[in-house]
């Protein structure tokens, strides 16, 4: 069994992280931090709340969509702010059954920290989306920080709007698709047990297991 961190590390370079000490080991007798997080920094999942007025909280989210066998499709030659349409997922459409989980690999991580990593995402189109909930994908993983384009706010609100009335848990964010070796993994990818959630960062790994 090997495991890949999939997620964005956590510090004060992170737009939206905040953190500062609580108290010292030396002066209090123990070391705590406070932490101040987007609901959506780094690697994280949407809940439908995010987009739908009554959509689901973060509470509310069935655990089981976000542990288990995921698929991996490679759309590493992907360039910058280009939109990701059906026949890019030719490949391995006949894979996608109910259920499925995808995990979309473009090596985006390798911009994080510049402004190309938030400004020029590749990113979903709408009738991607549309396909994807026809074919009852059930959970969704993208390395760019959002599955559509965060400065044009109708496709935004269309494609995220179009998954979660499907649902298709969203979680973006993710790193190091690359060093995945085999085109199915276990993942997991689970949020804190917000009341009235978001959305939240997440600890998400990906599992190859011998078999693979």
């Amino acid at each position: 069994m090997r495991i890949i961190d999939l997620s964005l590390p956590v510090d004060h370079q992170m737009p939206g992280v905040s953190i500062r000490s609580a108290r010292q080991l030396q002066q209090d007798g123990w070391n705590a931090t406070t932490l101040e997080l987007y609901s959506h920094a780094g690697t994280h999942m949407d809940a439908p709340r995010h987009f739908l007025p009554d959509g689901n909280t973060l509470d509310q989210q069935d655990l089981s969509v976000l542990v288990g066998p995921a698929l991996v499709v490679d759309l590493s030659a992907t360039t910058p702010s280009e939109l990701i349409g059906i026949q890019h997922l030719a490949d391995v459409a006949d894979r996608v059954v109910p259920g499925s989980r995808l995990l979309l690999r473009t090596d985006w991580h390798q911009r994080y920290g510049t402004p190309a990593y938030r400004e020029e995402l590749p990113r979903i189109s709408l009738e991607l989306a549309q396909w994807m909930v026809s074919r009852e994908v059930a959970l969704l993983g993208v390395e760019p920080p959002s599955v559509a384009d965060v400065n044009q706010i109708q496709e935004l609100t269309e494609v995220h709007q179009t998954l979660f009335r499907g649902g298709v848990v969203i979680v973006e964010g993710l790193a190091h698709l690359d060093q995945i070796q085999t085109s199915e993994v276990q993942f997991i990818a689970l949020p804190l047990k917000i009341i009235g959630g978001d959305g939240c960062p997440v600890r998400a790994i990906a599992i190859e297991s011998e078999t693979h």
